[in-house]
C-alpha cells in the first residue's frame, strides 16, 4: 500500500512515515488528521479506500 500511495502522489507528498506497531493497529494520518483506523472499524482497509481518502485530503491543501 505504501508503494502505491507514493507512486500515485509522488508530486504531492513531501514526507512519508511508516511506524511499525503491534496489536492489530493500522492507522493512516495526513498532517496529524486521522484518515483511517483499523482499531475503530475492526477491518483492514481496502487500498482504494485509503487512496481516495489521501487524494481527498491532498486536494484540500
Amino acid at each position: 500500500m505504501a508503494a502505491r500511495l507514493l507512486t500515485a502522489f509522488k508530486q504531492k507528498i513531501t514526507a512519508f512515515k511508516l511506524i511499525p506497531a503491534g496489536g492489530g493497529c493500522f492507522e493512516v494520518a495526513i498532517n496529524g488528521e486521522l484518515v483511517y483506523s483499523k482499531l475503530e472499524t475492526g477491518e483492514f482497509p481496502d487500498e482504494r479506500e485509503i487512496q481516495l481518502a489521501v487524494a481527498s485530503r491532498l486536494a484540500k491543501k
